[in-house]
């Protein structure tokens, strides 16, 4: 499992869509499992479940994002999972640091875009 987190300054609804974009376009084999959107008073609140191929893995992991958002202040997370070949631990997590990275090169990618 790996864990990215960072906070940004934004708008919620397009940069959800951002990131979305980003992370489809980033492999062939990725996908959008499943979101979910909801406020709570002048917070929003968004999680998203993308799923792709591992080649090193042999097989499909998970990447789990959650975006906070209040007065254009961003607090984003993104988890990955699913990417072990080893029953009982963990051995070759290389396909989760994989997707962790595109996550990360979209998030400097957005970083770069908004400051412009």
């Amino acid at each position: 499992m790996s864990k990215y987190s960072c906070e940004l300054h934004g708008s919620f609804k397009p940069f959800c869509q951002f990131l979305k974009d980003e992370l489809i376009k980033s492999s062939f084999s990725a996908s959008i499992e499943d979101e979910h959107y909801y406020d709570i008073h002048d917070v929003h609140v968004g999680i998203l479940i993308l799923e792709r191929y591992s080649y090193s893995g042999s097989n499909r992991l998970s990447l789990s994002i959650t975006i906070t958002e209040y007065q254009n202040q961003m607090q984003v997370t993104a988890i990955t999972s699913g990417g072990s070949q080893a029953l009982f631990f963990k051995i070759n997590t290389l396909g989760e640091d994989a997707f962790l990275d595109k996550f990360k090169d979209a998030i400097h990618q957005y970083k770069k875009i908004s400051q412009e």
